[in-house]
């Protein structure tokens, strides 16, 4: 499974000293542009073929609290079916494996020229990434 690490900074943390929940998805999303780059794919090539990705909805179960100095790290799967979208999972753990928080989304890809959902984001992903099985494709 996909990871990245990262430290938690005491900039963001809230006044009771823990990790900001804002922050937690800041986290997941910088996990989700990861994973994409190691697939081969940047932002830059994304919008050159058109499409961009559409985060539709977001849950986070918090677990555990996070201070400033833990070092987490956080995971990243997406989950194909049929459909205008797909499912991403993430996990966000501390590094003796403390679950930290569970993020959950719904994702498309959306036509930067229509501004509506591709038919098929499985397919497109596929087509333009150099790295599919790094997405699970």
């Amino acid at each position: 499974m996909f990871q990245v690490t990262i430290t938690v900074r005491g900039y963001e943390l809230d006044s009771l000293g823990h990790l900001n929940q804002a922050v937690y998805l800041q986290y997941a999303e910088h996990a989700r542009w990861e994973i994409l780059r190691a697939a081969g794919l940047s932002q830059e090539a994304l919008l050159t073929s058109g499409i961009a990705p559409v985060a539709m909805e977001t849950t986070i179960k918090y677990r555990r609290e996070l201070r400033a100095g833990d070092e987490v790290t956080v995971s990243c799967e997406f989950r194909w079916g049929d459909g205008r979208t797909f499912g991403v999972h993430q996990e966000i753990r501390k590094t003796d494996g403390t679950l930290a928080a569970e993020v959950d989304g719904v994702g498309g890809l959306i036509d930067l020229k229509t501004r509506k959902l591709v038919a098929d984001p499985r397919e497109r992903w596929k087509a333009i990434t150099p790295e599919p099985a790094t997405l699970g494709l």
